[in-house]
């Protein structure tokens, strides 16, 4: 009896450093992405390096950081259209995209983009 009830501890300890070891994998795992897609925000590189190509893409009257993501994203201009609306928060262009006819390279960063999209805002303040 005292064997089988030492079995059934040494068991009850095993699954429990194995649940604690999944538990701090998956902590891991997810500290790892969340690294990762933050670094991405401030630091992601363009599509193509040297001259690239251009592409022109249109953002149509009321288009948010969101549907413009997917605009670009689906040209082949950035990769994530989810990191884009990041980093247009937290970018001096936030609010400040236009609506219009632009053409971009892929070899500009996310940044750059959206400062030719700004620029439209910034043309019609300094004219006025």
């Amino acid at each position: 009896m005292n064997l089988k009830k030492s079995g059934i501890s040494i068991l009850a300890i095993v699954v429990r450093v194995m649940l604690i070891l999944a538990g701090l994998l998956l902590i891991y795992r997810a500290a790892f992405k969340a690294y990762d897609f933050g670094y991405r925000v401030f630091s992601e590189p363009p599509i193509t390096t040297g001259a690239g190509a251009d592409v022109e893409v249109v953002i149509p009257m009321g288009a948010g950081p969101s549907a413009i993501g997917d605009i670009l994203e689906n040209a082949g201009l950035i990769e994530d259209s989810t990191l884009f609306l990041f980093q247009e928060r937290l970018s001096p262009y936030h609010g400040l995209l236009q609506p219009g006819t632009y053409t971009l390279n892929t070899s500009m960063t996310a940044e750059e983009m959206m400062a030719v999209m700004a620029a439209a805002e910034k043309e019609e303040e300094e004219s006025e």
